[in-house]
């Protein structure tokens, strides 16, 4: 499988979202009648949209506001809102930055200790306002901050790194024992970033309630172009998902795959779906709600990072509500709008009455679908009409 690259060596053709479109089905159906909830660690939620767990994207406020949309939140526990008492002041000037100034005033502000008082802090204010508290940290500090953020209330807890496996080598510290992890939790734990059905496979089997698959797709995250490594997402997603329907087959569990970045429009989300997914986990669109924290700016989680930033703040302007980026009424026409309608339309007309059987629509290899809307414009502008 594969093509030759060199002497001796193949490479697997992969797919993104731009490469790929889904087939009408030979039966639609009203998109007001179809389903698109689903279920994560035992809750049910009426919509398959999680926010990342970015600062310029989730903090309180944004989390108890999803909540009440139907969707799901996560809280950064390694971000600012767990290391100042009050992150708005810090969020303002990461804000207030001119780009150059941006990583090195981001890398400065994220130097401040973490107070594992504001951890259980921040559950609680999430809780008491009504809101699913899930919240994340990187693999090093999930012993830590587990059992705090349990204590406080959580609903779930994220363990999140750029690149995650079972199998952890160091020699500076001690790798966080994901399946000793997941036993000592008493609420759901969701495990990433992955991309392969291996690592998928082996992440299930240590316990994970939930696998996030994407290692550096989004539009903040310069992962692939500094490291050098990440799978396109539809070939992610196909993968990650045949390995979830073998652990179901084998065990009788069944681990939601959340597709984690690089969808900017309705459409690469129900592509997404379409390869597999069972909900997504989406940054830069919700970044331009006006409930976000980051003031219309977007950076990655390891931005920060202190001698090799993976990442970069973006200006992704406000453009509305987070009801609207949602469920409309759209006020742009980029697709970035209206998301669970695009995804309900798009349902029906292929045919899927709820998600499982979104996974199942026919998709084809077609690269130049994404040129013919801009082609019929470039016409117009030099009067060729059609």
């Amino acid at each position: 499988m594969g093509e030759w690259i060199g002497i001796g060596r193949r490479a697997r053709r992969c797919y993104g979202f731009d490469e790929v479109a889904l087939v009408p089905g030979e039966v639609t159906i009203n998109p007001d009648d179809v389903d698109v909830s689903f279920e994560l660690g035992g809750i049910k939620f009426k919509i398959p949209f999680i926010a990342s767990a970015m600062d310029g994207v989730v903090d309180v406020r944004f989390a108890v506001e999803m909540s009440r949309l139907g969707g799901l939140a996560v809280l950064n526990l390694d971000g600012v809102q767990t290391r100042y008492r009050d992150p708005d002041e810090i969020l303002d000037r990461i804000a207030q930055a001119t780009p150059e100034e941006a990583t090195e005033l981001i890398q400065q502000m994220y130097r401040e200790p973490i107070k594992e008082d504001l951890i259980a802090e921040r559950v609680r204010q999430i809780k008491e306002k009504g809101g699913v508290a899930a919240v994340s940290c990187i693999p090093q500090h999930a012993e830590r901050f587990g059992p705090i953020a349990e204590q406080a209330g959580a609903d779930m807890f994220v363990v999140q790194g750029t690149v995650t496996s079972v199998k952890h080598i160091s020699s500076t510290y001690k790798p966080v024992d994901l399946e000793k992890f997941c036993k000592m939790m008493k609420i759901p734990v969701v495990i990433g970033n992955c991309v392969t059905y291996k690592t998928a496979l082996a992440l299930m089997e240590v316990g994970a309630s939930g696998i996030l698959v994407g290692i550096g797709p989004g539009a903040a995250c310069t992962t692939r172009g500094v490291l050098g490594i990440g799978v396109p997402q539809v070939t992610t997603t196909i993968d990650t998902s045949a390995a979830r329907d073998y652990y179901y087959r084998r065990t009788g569990k069944y681990v939601p795959i959340i597709t984690d970045g690089g969808m900017r429009t309705g459409g690469d989300v129900c592509k997404a779906f379409a390869a597999g997914a069972d909900a997504v986990m989406i940054g830069s669109p919700f970044a331009r709600a006006k409930e976000a924290p980051g003031r219309g700016y977007h950076w990655g989680m390891a931005t920060s990072h202190e001698n090799l930033p993976r990442g970069t703040r973006i200006y992704v302007g406000i453009t509305g509500s987070l009801q609207e980026i949602l469920f409309g009424p759209a006020k742009v026409d980029d697709g970035s709008q209206n998301l669970v309608g695009a995804l309900k339309t798009s349902m029906g007309s292929l045919g899927a009455r709820n998600i499982r059987e979104m996974q199942l629509t026919e998709i084809i290899i077609a690269p130049s679908i994404q040129t013919e809307g801009k082609l019929f414009q470039m016409s117009q502008r030099i009067g060729m009409g059609k």
